[in-house]
C-alpha cells in the first residue's frame, strides 16, 4: 500500500487526529512518515506592531522553537509506535506549496492532513490550504476533521 506518508502538523485538534491516523496507517503498512510544520516568512512578523498595553506577537525565534517542539512531539509519538519518522520545519507564506514541495522532495506517496474549514458563509467545506493541496497534489490526499 503506502510506503511514505506526509503529515502536515500545526498542533490543532484536527492535526492531532490526522497524525494519530497516519501513525496507525504507517504502523499497519510498515510505512514511514514525514511530519512538516510550516512557519510564516520572517516578514510576516514585521507587519504586526503590538499596542503599548498588549504583549508583543511571538517573534521569529519563538515561532521556530514552538514549531520544533511540535515536531519533536511528533517524533516521540512515532518512536512510541515504532514508526520511522523524519521532520521538516519549513518556512513560507504559502503553506500548501511547502507541503507539496516537501511531499515531492521526500518521495511521499500519500498526504494525510487536517481540514480546518467551516461550513456556511464563513468558509467552504475545506480549509483553503487543504483545498489547494487537494487540487495540486500529484499523490493521494487523505483529509481528516477534528472529532
Amino acid at each position: 500500500m503506502f510506503k511514505h506518508i506526509l503529515v502536515p502538523v500545526d498542533g490543532s485538534p484536527a492535526s492531532q487526529v490526522s497524525l494519530r491516523s497516519a501513525l496507525d496507517m504507517a504502523a499497519s503498512y510498515g510505512a514511514s512518515i514525514t511530519a512538516v510544520h510550516v512557519l510564516p516568512d520572517d516578514h510576516a512578523f514585521s507587519h504586526r506592531p503590538a499596542a503599548p498595553d498588549q504583549a508583543a506577537e511571538p517573534n521569529v525565534s519563538d515561532s521556530r522553537a514552538q514549531g520544533q517542539a511540535l515536531l519533536d512531539a511528533v517524533s516521540e509519538a512515532a518512536r512510541a509506535r515504532q514508526v520511522p519518522c523524519r521532520t521538516v520545519l519549513a518556512r513560507g507564506d504559502r503553506p500548501h506549496r511547502k507541503i507539496l514541495e516537501t511531499a515531492h522532495a521526500r518521495g511521499c506517496d500519500l498526504i494525510a492532513m487536517a481540514c480546518h474549514g467551516q461550513l456556511g458563509l464563513k468558509g467552504a467545506l475545506l480549509g483553503s490550504q487543504t483545498q489547494k493541496v487537494l487540487v495540486h497534489s500529484p499523490v493521494p490526499v487523505l483529509v481528516f476533521r477534528a472529532e
